[in-house]
């Protein structure tokens, strides 16, 4: 046998087991609910969420936006959640989607981007909210934003339309901007008669993840391009400072726009 040949038949081209850093642990947070009534606590004053070790797309923590819209949806449970059908973009740990559910919602497609770690995150999440009927309302679903919605409208059924649709700490991505508002505008449900306001609610909650003007500037885009290239009408619920900034590293000139939550109402005009 020839040198070359003892090189191949051997672990030439195998990585030594430390080759490649391990994979970050998952880790464990907890949501205490404040605002649910007593019909939808079920027994459940706090939900244990699981969070994936790291993540590029930001699932790995729960950021101030992200617990502003789980405390949302329990304020507004009766008039947009139950007996509603939701979708939930960017889901991350699933959390206003497991709120959702114990608030009475028909059916929650609770969708993020088609990685294997963050949807079997979100699937584990939805399996371990100690309410089995959970299982059955919520639905994991991979989707890439501006790509054909008829997955998530045939999982809705019926017309194929959300009740309501939420969005979480997404505007940061602005790149993405035209695709999230595409697929809103496809999966929202109409005017009822035409009557300004009788359709389908978009929330949008986010914080300045780069607190830089140009930055900021970019994130507020997304509400103008809402209304005059999608043709949403535009509604600003309120802006709140949470009690610790997102990025608590960074210094200390930034802190007051870090601690900011922002929360909008996206209504169709169709």
């Amino acid at each position: 046998m020839s040198d070359s040949e003892t090189l191949l038949e051997g672990s030439l081209f195998e990585e030594p087991e430390d080759f490649r850093p391990p994979k970050p642990e998952s880790h464990f947070t907890k949501y205490e609910r404040k605002y649910c009534t007593p019909e939808a606590e079920k027994g459940i004053k706090e939900i244990n969420l699981r969070l994936v070790g790291k993540s590029p797309l930001w699932g790995h923590l729960l950021w101030n936006a992200g617990v502003y819209t789980a405390d949302y949806v329990e304020k507004h449970a009766t008039e947009y959640i139950k007996g509603k059908k939701i979708v939930e973009f960017g889901a991350a740990s699933a959390l206003p989607s497991l709120l959702c559910s114990l608030n009475g919602a028909e059916k929650v497609v609770c969708t993020d981007y088609p990685d294997p770690d963050l949807l079997e995150n979100i699937k584990y999440n939805v399996d371990h909210l100690e309410y089995p009927e959970a299982q059955k309302v919520i639905d994991v679903e991979g989707y890439i934003w501006g790509n054909d919605t008829s997955d998530v409208s045939a999982i809705l059924g019926g017309t194929g339309k959300a009740d309501f649709l939420i969005m979480s700490d997404l505007v940061f991505n602005h790149s993405e901007h035209h695709k999230l508002l595409k697929a809103c505008k496809e999966l929202i449900k109409p005017l009822q008669d035409g009557k300004a306001r009788t359709g389908g609610k978009c929330l949008v909650v986010w914080s300045p993840h780069r607190p830089k003007p140009k930055m900021v500037e970019n994130d507020f885009k997304f509400f103008s391009d809402a209304k005059e290239v999608f043709d949403f009408d535009v509604e600003m619920v309120e802006m709140v400072h949470w009690d610790h900034p997102m990025f608590p590293e960074d210094g200390p000139e930034t802190e007051e726009l870090r601690k900011r939550v922002y929360c909008y109402l996206l209504h169709p005009t169709w």
